[in-house]
């Protein structure tokens, strides 16, 4: 189960704090949805997510105006006794000091956000999407060529780092060298980050570490990748049958996400940065319609049936 701390939602959204006493770091949210309590402001409390944080609009703010103050202070009270992770006001909406009185009691942090609360729960769930997403760590190199995101895969020493390293002398941006830490965001993308003790840094087998931020400049690295393909680099065999016409996908599962994985076979001569900038140019074809390989197909076959119904014609 992965958390975030209260602080850092505090500090991307820009809450502001309203029982400042309160230790936020010390708080963590496990749940990507936001709840608004109107179900619970009336009494009903089953199936209530108790580590969900908790949206209160004009919705829910008018109903407990209209409410006496004895019945307010109760159902307040009985809210925050399930230990939830906080309440957030939005629209700036003036909160009551009994409210504020009974926050500070039960220890829950009490925020106010000026955005609607439409759009403030669509930001929250978003972003917590992306805290909160399964993860993994992987041994490779992720560059992004063109916009489209390669994760280079292979057996340590194989030529990763050299062909990102030739890569980003062509223009191309190192998101992450040797480990990538992988977060599913969605059912079908995937994005991909460096540790922060290896960020923009190569290493490169007889020379050592390298710092590429500082070598090619800001322009040639990036924080946060999506994985839009996948090159594994192996040794070459001559046993081995390798795909010359890619008219069917190979396909690797990375945190129950399919992506297109090509099989790169390593020799001397071959030039892997232009290997892997076709790939990603071929990928970003295939992605708006257009496919070589199939074009090459049809071809093929419109030429022999030409031939067959000329031969046809002449008998």
């Amino acid at each position: 189960m992965y958390s975030v701390q209260l602080s850092k939602l505090i500090d991307k959204m820009k809450l502001e704090v309203l029982t400042p006493e309160e230790d936020t770091k010390g708080i963590y949210i496990t749940n990507t949805d936001v709840n608004r309590p109107a179900l619970q402001l009336t009494g009903y409390f089953d199936h209530f997510d108790t580590d969900r944080v908790q949206a209160i609009g004009y919705v829910e703010y008018t109903y407990l105006e209209q409410m006496k103050q004895a019945d307010m202070i109760k159902m307040i009270t009985r809210l925050m006794d399930y230990h939830i992770p906080c309440i957030v006001f939005c629209r700036d909406l003036p909160v009551d000091e009994e409210i504020i009185n009974i926050a500070r009691s039960k220890k829950v942090p009490l925020l106010r956000t000026k955005k609607t609360t439409s759009s403030f729960v669509a930001e929250v769930v978003r972003w917590l999407n992306v805290e909160l997403a399964p993860r993994k760590t992987i041994h490779g190199v992720l560059v992004d060529v063109y916009g489209e995101g390669i994760l280079i895969m292979g057996e340590s020493g194989i030529g990763k780092s050299e062909a990102a390293l030739e890569l980003i002398k062509r223009g191309h941006r190192l998101v992450s060298d040797d480990v990538v830490e992988i977060k599913k965001v969605s059912d079908d993308t995937l994005i991909g980050s460096a540790p922060d003790i290896t960020r923009h840094f190569i290493e490169l087998r007889g020379i050592g570490i390298i710092d590429v931020k500082t070598l090619f400049g800001v322009e040639s690295v990036k924080d946060i990748g999506s994985i839009d393909l996948v090159i594994k680099l192996e040794e070459w065999d001559r046993e081995k049958k390798y795909d010359r016409l890619g008219l069917e996908d190979q396909y690797i599962e990375i945190l129950g996400n399919q992506l297109v994985c090509h099989a790169i076979p390593i020799r001397p001569g071959r030039n892997l940065a232009v290997i892997c900038e076709s790939a990603a140019v071929n990928h970003r074809q295939k992605k708006m319609g257009y496919n070589a390989a199939q074009e090459l197909y049809k071809r093929v076959t419109n030429n022999i049936m030409r031939k067959e119904s000329n031969e046809t014609k002449q008998k």
